[in-house]
């Protein structure tokens, strides 16, 4: 079971069917917010749903093609991190992220994502890390570039959520930038 201390109060734990109460309550309570960002969010309709999305999490851990994992703050599920792809064939890991409303602000995303990038590089030997999102969702573009990854460009109309499409935003990190520590 894969479990990263970040510090002590976050804590980063490998999705698994004990996860799927607490999760579904989360995705529940801010489907309002998260819909405006996430297009799977209406069919992640009851607790069964998102015990078939958890099982489809560990497979793809079990296969060495994601790390999708729960992020603990002070105790609590509080959002889902990871890497959505491990592209092994290039060496490169693409995080995704999304943290649930209430807990925004507190340097949460931040702590997970700089230490996503750091076991991606220092103990998977990545070489690129890659994240994607929304030009309009500037919270979540904002953790990329207070972290110092490189805006390389943007992709027009890259996702469709639900009745319209989204540009989105490219940010990397290589291995040879990213502080060791």
């Amino acid at each position: 079971m894969f479990t990263y201390i970040i510090d002590d109060e976050i804590k980063l734990k490998l999705l698994d069917p004990s996860d799927a109460s607490a999760l579904f309550a989360l995705t529940d309570q801010a489907r309002p917010y998260l819909r405006q960002w996430l297009p799977w969010v209406d069919g992640t309709k009851t607790i069964h749903d998102t015990e078939q999305y958890i099982e489809g999490t560990m497979k793809g851990f079990a296969n060495r093609q994601s790390l999708t994992t729960a992020i603990f703050y002070q105790g609590k599920l509080v959002g889902v991190a990871g890497f959505n792809v491990l592209d092994w064939t290039n060496n490169i890991a693409y995080i995704g992220y999304w943290l649930g409303e209430s807990y925004q602000g507190k340097g949460i995303m931040t702590r997970v994502v700089r230490a996503l990038t750091t076991y991606a590089i220092n103990d998977l030997e990545i070489n690129r890390v890659e994240v994607r999102a929304a030009t309009q969702n500037h919270k979540s573009r904002a953790i990329p570039e207070k972290l110092g990854f490189h805006h390389e460009g943007n992709i027009r109309q890259a996702e469709k959520l639900y009745d319209h499409y989204v540009d989105h935003a490219v940010y990397s990190v290589l291995a040879e930038e990213w502080p060791l520590t």
